[in-house]
């Protein structure tokens, strides 16, 4: 039981791991896109749309323009 328990803990610390690696390359490819250099203001009313439409339509919709 214990050997089972400390497995458990090293596959969530595992996972915490992945996690912060995903988030800190999905902010990488923010900054390289250039969205990071936006005033902040433009940047939130970006952020509120996405939001408020969701990813996919926002998605959908930019490749509708492209």
């Amino acid at each position: 039981m214990t050997s089972i328990l400390a497995e458990e803990r090293r596959l969530a610390e595992r996972r915490k791991a992945h996690l912060v690696k995903v988030r800190e390359a999905s902010i990488a490819s923010i900054e390289k896109a250039g969205l990071l250099k936006l005033p902040l203001d433009r940047l939130e009313g970006l952020m509120k749309a996405v939001k408020t439409l969701g990813v996919e339509e926002t998605e959908r919709r930019l490749q509708a323009k492209a």
